[in-house]
């Protein structure tokens, strides 16, 4: 039987997902969690695995379109018996069982009632997160004719009138499926969607099908003032430069609502400590000349890290949350270091689960994987939550201080500016010396100055004289 297998929330409350690349092409034999796509989150590209096993029948979306949570994905041929039972709930996933056996469905099954097998979850898939018992399902027969009381019919005569590219929309249907900019220059056309028939893969409406569809509506194209004889002068249109639009999603829509969110509901305060960190750049470059550290990549962004988590251990207020619900701030034991992370894909934030429980080596060498995971967009979605405190690296960017926003559920995240040499006080004379500037924002909800501050001069003197981490441990 042909299963559709419907696009899953991925343990993230999401609403929508971008396809990024397709791992199978129609006609493909598929096993049980083979992976057949590549999703991009809210937050990371994640592999899409198959709930099933068989031979894919329909890819329901392109390469880069976005598509909704319990939009069909992809269809299957999964060669069971299609029966009464199974045509009852078309949507849900086999259970490992059956698709372990793909030849039929077991006796059990066969015995099972319609209505039992229907309200039993789906299975919990490699890389799904947590099962969801509530999760988005095909809309029933009564919600279809709701949606068709809700869309309006077209008249026959304006179908009779129309181009034949112009159909009447069908009723209880979803979303035409285009691109963001076929969208945008529908909308300048005052054209609808729903009345153009795509020419392009699986129905997809293309930029030729809403040009054609303007043509034979008569609708002016957007640039069709400029090309008349008797339009504006020259100069009026061309005083507004080009302009390219780029869709808001995936990581950069995420980001745009935490930092929002962050911004808006937590009291920031940043400090600034300008610092002598020739120590520590001495201290890293004996390291990484020393053959016994040759496997390690020991960099100052390792050394800061270090710091800042002996110094968590001295101030644990910057280390917490505030719990808005129970009215309680809420203090961590441990610390799940967040180190951003620029990537292509835009800001991430990824964690190292108890950070103040590794050496400086294996500090530097969890930084190192975390910053290669980030690269390549394959950073799990459970690395992006849990953090309790973060730090920003501002200086390979050549930026000496800023004042960075709180991740969202975290008290503090400290900023490293560039390391720049410079005339410096040192032993009562003017030397060159090595020289950072450090940027502590923290919640003023959580943290009072005193702490913040208290807690900035610890890392402070840690990074002047690493020697000092001794008597702080």
């Amino acid at each position: 039987m042909i299963r559709d297998f419907p696009l899953p929330d991925l343990g993230e409350g999401l609403t929508e997902s971008e396809i990024v690349a397709w791992r199978v092409a129609v006609g493909d034999r598929v096993e049980l969690n083979q992976i057949v796509a590549d999703i991009e989150t809210a937050k990371a590209v994640v592999e899409l695995p198959s709930p099933f096993a068989g031979v894919i029948t329909a890819l329901h979306a392109a390469e880069g379109e976005t598509i909704d949570v319990g939009a069909p994905l992809f269809s299957c041929d999964t060669g069971e018996p299609a029966g009464e039972a199974d045509a009852a709930a078309p949507v849900a996933a086999p259970t490992p069982s059956a698709a372990a056996g793909a030849d039929g469905a077991g006796a059990a099954d066969e015995a099972a009632p319609a209505d039992a097998r229907e309200a039993a979850p789906g299975p919990n898939l490699v890389g799904y997160g947590a099962r969801d018992e509530g999760g988005p399902k095909r809309r029933t027969r009564r919600e279809a004719a709701l949606a068709a009381e809700l869309v309006p019919e077209v008249p026959a005569a304006s179908i009779a009138e129309a181009a034949p590219t112009v159909l009447e929309p069908a009723v209880g249907t979803e979303r035409p499926r285009s691109t963001p900019p076929v969208r945008k220059l529908a909308r300048d056309l005052g054209l609808e969607l729903e009345a153009i028939a795509g020419t392009g893969p699986r129905g997809l409406i293309t930029r030729d099908d809403v040009e054609r569809a303007a043509a034979a509506t008569g609708a002016a194209a957007p640039g069709a003032a400029a090309d008349d004889a008797g339009a504006q002068p020259l100069a009026t249109a061309a005083a507004r430069p080009a302009e390219t639009r780029i869709p808001i999603k995936g990581v950069r829509k995420h980001t745009a609502a935490a930092m929002v969110r962050s911004a808006f509901t937590a009291p920031h305060v940043t400090e600034f400590l300008t610092i002598d960190v020739t120590e520590t750049m001495e201290l890293v470059r004996g390291l990484r000349e020393d053959r016994t550290f040759a496997a390690h990549r020991v960099t100052p962004l390792a050394v800061v890290a270090k710091a800042l988590c002996i110094a968590a251990r001295r101030t644990p207020e910057v280390n917490a949350r505030w719990d808005e619900d129970a009215q309680e701030i809420v203090q961590y034991a441990g610390v799940n270091l967040g180190i951003a992370a620029a990537t292509e894909r835009g800001l991430v934030v990824p964690n190292i689960p108890g950070a103040d429980g590794l050496t400086l080596l294996e500090l530097a060498d969890a930084i190192t994987a975390l910053a290669e995971t980030a690269r390549s967009g394959r950073t799990s979605p459970a690395s992006l939550t849990g953090g309790t405190i973060s730090i920003t690296n501002i200086g390979v960017f050549g930026i000496d201080a800023g004042t960075p926003i709180l991740n969202p559920g975290e008290a503090a995240i400290l900023a490293m500016g560039a390391v720049r040499r410079q005339p410096w006080e040192h032993r009562g004379e003017i030397a060159l010396r090595e020289v950072m500037t450090l940027s502590l924002s923290f919640d003023h909800r959580l943290v009072d100055g005193q702490q913040g501050s208290q807690f900035l001069a610890d890392v402070g003197v840690i990074l002047r004289e690493p020697g000092r981490a001794l008597t702080m441990v």
